[in-house]
C-alpha cells in the first residue's frame, strides 16, 4: 500500500495466488516447480481481488506447465483471518499456501486475531494494484468532484463500501480521501463486504453511495457501463481508463494497494524453497506478464525474508495509520 498524506506514509506492493480447479497438464516436473498435492487458500469469497488473482495466477501456471492439478479453495470469514488461523494450524505443511495482502494485515488488527502474519512463512509480494472509486451507472454522482460536493455537506448520508474490513485497504483508501477533503475519518459511514464480489452486488442495487476497490476487480463493469468510474487512487491515471487520479481532483492523498502469498510456519528449507521457485517461475512468465498488463497491476516482486521483512513494515505502519486516524 502506498499512503502519502500528511499522516503517514504506508509503503505498497503486491498480490497473488494460484487459483480455482487448476493446472490440468504440464510439465512441471522438467522445470523443477511441480509440488503434487498442492492446495490454495483464497481468504475471502469469490469474486475479490484475492480470488481473481489466484484464478489468474492458475491459468498463467497452467499454459506455462509448471505445475498441475493444484487445487483452489475458498475459505472466507473475519476479513481473511479464518483463513489465516486456518493455515497457521497446518503446522509444516508444505503442500499448503494462501493468497493475502494489505486487507489481511488490517484484518489481524481490527479483529483482534491471536493468530499474526508472523506466524507464517513468507513466500513472495508479486504485486500492486490502485484502488478505483466507482458508482453504479444511475447514480447522480457524474464525476469525483459532484461526488465530494456531496460527501462533504453529509458524510454519514452517503455510506461507502468497500471489499475489506476496518484496516484494510479499501477502507483506508476512502479514509484518507476523507481526511484530504476535510472530512473527519470517522464520521465516514463505512460499510465492510467480504470481497469485491459482495460488494458489487451492494453498489449496482444502491445500497451504498459509492464503492472503493481494487481496480482489477470491476474493469468488465466498467467497460459494459454498468459502474461509472470516478477517480483512481494511485499516483498516475490507469492506462485505458478514463478517470481522473485522487491528486488531480484535489486531494493531497495517494493509495496502492498489494497482494502476495504466504504459507504455513514450521516448513523445511527445502519446502519453503519449492515453493518460492514455483512462483519465482511464474513470475518470470510471458504469461503472468501479460496478466499484469491486462489487470492493471505493477510487478512489485519480493520473496523470502526481504518479504517477510516487508510484512512486519507494514503491520506496524498499518497500526500507526488506523491510530493517527483515530480509528
Amino acid at each position: 500500500m502506498r499512503l502519502r498524506t500528511p499522516l503517514a506514509l504506508l509503503g505498497a506492493a503486491t498480490l497473488v495466488l494460484v487459483g480455482p480447479p487448476l493446472l490440468t497438464a504440464g510439465s512441471g516436473a522438467d522445470t523443477g516447480t511441480q509440488i503434487p498435492g498442492l492446495r490454495f487458500m483464497v481468504p475471502n469469497t469469490p469474486g475479490g481481488g484475492y480470488d481473481i488473482t489466484a484464478r489468474t495466477a492458475a491459468k498463467n501456471a497452467e499454459d506455462a506447465e509448471l505445475t498441475h492439478n493444484v487445487e483452489v479453495f475458498n475459505l472466507p470469514g473475519a476479513g481473511g483471518t479464518v483463513g489465516l488461523t486456518r493455515l497457521v494450524g497446518e503446522h509444516g505443511n508444505g503442500k499448503l499456501a494462501m493468497s493475502m495482502g494489505l486487507g489481511v494485515v488490517g484484518a489481524v488488527h481490527t479483529n483482534k486475531s491471536p493468530k499474526t502474519l508472523a506466524d507464517t512463512t513468507p513466500i513472495a509480494r508479486l504485486t500492486e494494484e490502485q484502488d478505483i472509486v466507482v458508482v453504479g451507472k444511475d447514480s447522480p454522482y457524474k464525476t469525483i468532484d459532484d461526488l465530494l460536493a456531496a460527501w462533504k455537506k453529509d458524510p454519514g448520508k452517503l455510506p461507502v463500501g468497500g471489499g475489506s474490513s476496518p484496516g484494510g485497504p479499501d477502507h483506508l483508501a476512502p479514509m484518507l480521501m476523507a481526511q484530504a477533503a476535510g472530512i473527519a475519518p470517522k464520521t465516514v459511514n463505512y460499510i465492510p463486504f467480504d470481497g469485491g464480489g459482495e460488494l458489487l452486488a451492494s453498489i449496482l442495487g444502491d445500497k451504498v453511495a459509492f464503492g472503493v476497490s481494487g481496480v482489477s476487480e470491476y474493469l468488465d463493469q466498467i467497460k459494459s457501463g454498468e459502474l461509472r468510474l470516478l477517480a483512481v487512487t494511485g499516483p498516475k491515471r490507469v492506462p485505458g481508463l478514463d478517470a481522473p487520479t485522487l491528486r488531480e481532483a484535489g486531494l493531497d492523498t495517494e493509495f496502492t494497494n498489494w497482494r502476495g502469498i504466504v504459507a504455513p510456519p514450521g516448513l523445511t528449507d527445502a519446502e519453503r524453497d519449492k515453493l518460492v521457485g514455483l512462483v519465482q517461475k511464474l513470475h518470470d512468465s510471458p504469461q503472468w506478464k501479460d496478466s499484469l498488463k491486462k489487470n492493471g497491476w505493477s510487478d512489485a516482486f519480493l520473496t523470502g525474508d526481504a518479504f517477510g521483512d516487508f510484512l512486519a513494515q507494514q503491520d506496524t505502519r498499518v497500526d500507526s495509520v488506523l491510530k493517527e486516524l483515530g480509528l
